[in-house]
């Protein structure tokens, strides 16, 4: 599991930006309410999906390669087979942390994203942690 204090700075000290990976406007998807949490919370969200929709007032992108600025945090909304993959886009742009939703696991992938010098938050919902330990 995910220390503590691990999560505590990726909320606080290392994601002002947050890419969403699979955000999108459907509303009744769990990153869209996830999206709107962050927002709430000061954090500038991107959606990466590939139709690009703009969401919550943010421009999309279909993939993490075309965001034209870089991004803190990489939140990852696939299921955990295509985890890996996002985890190691993440790496190639320079993230500082890669966030796997709940249920979202991926242990190979998790070791390569550390082995980076990346941190590493895996099946764990920032909505949930941003009220209990702040960020």
């Amino acid at each position: 599991m995910d220390d503590d204090g691990v999560i505590r700075r990726v909320l606080a000290e290392l994601g002002g930006t947050w890419a969403v990976v699979g955000l999108s406007q459907n509303r009744s998807r769990a990153a869209y309410r996830v999206a709107q949490v962050l927002q709430s919370h000061g954090k500038r969200i991107v959606p990466v999906h590939p139709r690009a929709e703009s969401v919550h007032g943010e421009a999309g992108y279909r993939t993490l390669a075309e965001i034209p600025f870089a991004v803190d945090v990489v939140d990852v909304f696939v299921n955990s087979a295509l985890a890996g993959g996002i985890a190691d886009q993440a790496i190639a742009v320079g993230a500082k942390a890669v966030w796997f939703q709940l249920g979202v696991v991926d242990e190979a992938a998790a070791a390569r994203v550390r082995a980076a010098g990346l941190a590493m938050v895996m099946d764990r919902c920032p909505a949930i942690e941003l009220p209990r330990l702040g960020g």
